[in-house]
This record gives structure tokens, sequence and C-alpha cells, in this order.
């Protein structure tokens, strides 16, 4: 099955957690022999440059307004970890800022603050920005999930995640014999919190921004758009294999396929492992003629997803999609025999199970989503959806 994959950086982040982390180090990376120049193609594109791309330091600005509300929060506390935790809850807390999770959110620092709704890349450059503003310590970190994705639009989102790492200002005249940090993170879900993390520098979480903002402009088909965020995104971090593959993408929709398969073979140079790279690259082969290599690819790629519940999953809405609902069925059972806690293969069958009329069973999955769900979010989703039933 051959499918175009877009990688981004936001999820369904509604809260956060203050949790004691041990200490980690930077990673480093070797530089490949391909420069960025020679992959990029602003002649295919020669409007992006009449597009505007947010600088840094845009990115991360925050006005008087929000300054102000960084110090009066902490004003009056003189701990610094109680500081750092006075101004998360206080940033989260809905009857402070009533700040609203939005998928394609992805904001600027300021405008986060402002317009009070965000995802989770948007979320965090804004809380790095007010923390930063009160003096503290404070990194991004890359949390290692597994593959997720979500539909928009015909297209599948694979979701990234990353958090905050604060770290406490060392008293001079202590000895300190282990340096202790705080991991500031805004997922729902507690079991992705023991994932791995890797420390990130901020222009790689600049380019995660461009890359999100490159991806929303391709869904919506403004092509020149999307490649001044994934061009401004490379050049900003040019060892981010996600927006070249997503570059990749983009060359292939606008006809340029010579360049398509060499940003996709430069990506899997840095990420020989990437599956989403790996299963656009088959896309490719498949549609240029070298369908051999393509269902190569395509095997190894199915064989390394084919225990991960959220690939069958992903699987499942793509056949609601195409109203085959037999099949749809098939991978929902089968993402729920990987994990029987998750909510999204329950309102799967649900969804499939109301399409066929079967409004018993329906309402029955709909239930055991509800039950298995992680927030308020989609708790009240799926109640609403209960008693649209009712209705019924």
């Amino acid at each position: 099955m051959f499918n175009i994959r877009l990688s981004l950086t936001h999820y369904a982040c509604l809260l956060f957690v203050f949790v004691l982390l041990g200490c980690q180090s930077r990673a480093t990376h070797n530089h490949l022999a391909v420069t960025t120049e020679t992959l990029l193609y602003d002649q295919g594109f020669k409007s992006f440059s009449n597009h505007r791309v947010e600088t840094e330091y845009e990115i991360f600005y925050l006005d008087e307004d929000a300054k102000t509300f960084v110090h009066n929060i902490i004003g009056n506390i003189d701990n610094e970890v109680d500081q750092v935790e006075a101004l998360v809850h206080a940033v989260f807390d809905r009857s402070e800022l009533n700040l609203l999770y939005q998928a394609n959110a992805n904001t600027v620092a300021n405008d986060t603050f402002k317009l009070k709704e965000a995802n989770c890349l948007s979320m965090s450059i804004m809380t790095y920005a007010l923390t930063r503003e009160a003096g503290f310590n404070v990194d991004f970190q890359e949390v290692l999930i597994p593959e997720y994705w979500t539909r928009r639009q015909g297209y599948n989102l694979l979701n990234g995640h990353i958090n905050l790492k604060f770290t406490p200002h060392l008293d001079a005249n202590v000895l300190n014999l282990r340096t202790r940090s705080y991991q500031i993170d805004f997922d729902p879900q507690p079991s992705r919190r023991s994932f791995p993390k890797k420390l990130v520098s901020k222009e790689l979480v600049v380019a995660m921004f461009y890359n999100n903002k490159g991806a929303d402009a391709l869904v919506k088909q403004q092509l020149p758009l999307a490649y001044a965020y994934f061009r401004q995104a490379v050049l900003s971090e040019p060892l981010f294999t996600s927006a070249w593959i997503n570059m990749g993408i983009l060359y292939r929709m606008a006809g340029y396929l010579e360049g398509a398969e060499k940003v996709y073979l430069h990506a899997l140079q840095q990420s020989p492992d990437n599956l989403t790279g790996l299963e656009n690259l088959a896309y490719l082969y498949n549609i240029t003629g070298k369908v051999d290599s393509a269902n190569e690819i395509i095997a190894k790629v199915e064989h390394k997803r084919a225990i991960n519940p959220y690939y069958h999953v992903n699987l499942g809405e793509q056949d609601i999609e195409q109203q085959n609902w037999k099949l749809a069925l098939g991978h929902f059972k089968k993402a729920l025999i990987l994990n029987r806690n998750m909510h999204e293969g329950y309102f799967g069958l649900a969804r499939v199970y109301f399409e066929i009329g079967e409004l018993d069973e329906s309402e029955r999955y709909l239930k055991l989503a509800k039950n298995k769900a992680l927030n308020n979010h989609y708790e009240e989703k799926y109640q609403s959806k209960l008693d649209f039933l009712s209705s019924l």
C-alpha cells in the first residue's frame, strides 16, 4: 500500500507533567557530503520569495503584556522550582489563559499567548519564551515516540513530540553531586513519559516550526508557500530529516521527480531506517515505473510496522474514506489486539458500525472509547456522539 505521509511536530497536548529527570547529554552529528543548496529548486517555485517567513526572533518574541504576565506570576515566590511550577500552571490554567488545543495552530510565541490556542509545538515555543523571560535554564527535548499518524484532507500526518527540560540554577556555595532537572510536558498520555528523550537545539525547533507551516501549506495545495517554509527549515537545520522528506513530497507534487528522488535519498542517508522516507521513496518508484524496487521497500516497511497498533488505525481510517467497511473493521480490530487501551481503535469500530447501520454496536464501542479516553477533550467528543445516537 502506497501513501503520502507528511512529517509534523504537533500533538494533542492538553496537559503538563512536572517530573524529575536524570542527566542527559547532547547528541552530535557528522556533516554529510551533499550540501543543502544543491538540493534546493528555487527555479521551480519562483514566487516563493513573495512569501515572508517568520524569523527566529519573531518566533520567540514576547510583548510587554506577556512579560508582565510572567513577572506577576513569579514575583512573590522565592524558590525557583516553585516559580516554574506556578508559571506553567498559570499558563495552562483555563481561568488564566483559557488556552485551547488546535492541531493546526502553528503560531509564534506572542500570537499563541494572545490567541489562546495552540498545538504542542507552539505551546512549547511559547512556554520556552515565557520561562526564558523569567530567567530559567530551559532546553527543548525530542521525545522518541513510536510512529503515530492523524488524517487531514487525504494526507497521513506523522506526529512528533517535544517537551521542555528545566534545570535549576546551582548554588555556588553548595557541592552538587547530582544535577536535578525537571520535565515540562504537555502530553496527555502518561505511557509516553517513559520513552527516550534527547536534547535538541533551538535551531532544530525553529526548523520544526517551519516544517509544520510548510506541511499546512502543502495540504492546502499552496506549493510556493510550502517551498518557502521547507526551504527555510533545511537551511535552519540541514540535518532535519522530516523537512527533507516533506520537500521530496513537494517536489513530486510539482512534477520534479528527479529532485524528489535525490531529496529522499539524502534524507535516508541521514536516517536509513526512517519508514516515512522509505515509504515515500517507494511511492515515487511506483509511479516512475520502478515497481520491483517499490515493492521491495514497501515489504520492508510493512514488516516493521506490523506490530504498531497506530499503523492499523491509520489504515482503518483510510478504508473508511474509501467505504471499505470490512477492511476497516479488520484493521481496527487488529489495532485493539495489539493495544486494548486505544480509544482510537474503539472509536474507529464505532464509526464503521454506524456507517453500516448497526447502531447498537456503534453505541457499545463509543462507550468503550469514552471509557478509554485520556482526557476531557476526547470524553466530551465521544459523549456528544453518544447523545447524537440517543436522539436517533
